[in-house]
């Protein structure tokens, strides 16, 4: 029996130095940085929301995680957002020309100003969903991409 107990002990062990490392990894932070292209001028500024579920994805000033505008000085703009916990996100972004901080629309609803989504989703007749531009934030540093679109 004492054999039996000693070897319980030493299992349980070895399973606790397992998992010591996945629940790490699972309350770790990390940052997410957008490079945005596409800008056809440097008037305005650029400004980008990130989003941590489908819920009011992607003009809901009142569920957006968080908020960040940067004034142009080149034609490509990068904005970090830091301390991030382990999931999925998804990036909006506007060319805000007018610096209002409001996408202008035309008469019939379309965008007066340039627009982006993470993932880059083939823009339609409709912003894209939540999924069609989440983006896995899962280490340390995560890189992506938006091109800005003009209608």
């Amino acid at each position: 029996m004492n054999k039996k107990l000693q070897f319980s002990f030493i299992v349980l062990a070895a399973l606790g130095n397992l998992a010591t490392p996945l629940m790490a990894r699972a309350n770790f932070n990390g940052n997410l940085t957008v490079e945005i292209d596409g800008l056809k001028n440097t008037e305005g500024q650029v400004c980008a929301s990130i989003f941590a579920s489908s819920q009011g994805f992607p003009s809901d000033r009142d569920r957006v995680l968080e908020r960040q505008c940067t004034k142009i000085t080149e034609t490509s703009v990068t904005i970090t957002f830091t301390n991030l916990k382990a999931g999925n996100y998804a990036v909006a972004v506007m060319h805000d020309e007018n610096n209002d901080f409001t996408v202008n629309r035309s008469d019939i609803g379309f965008p007066l100003e340039g627009f982006g989504f993470s993932q880059n989703p083939e823009i339609r007749n409709r912003a894209p969903k939540f999924d069609e531009a989440a983006v896995l934030v899962a280490g340390a540093n995560t890189d992506i991409k938006i091109h800005l679109k003009y209608l």
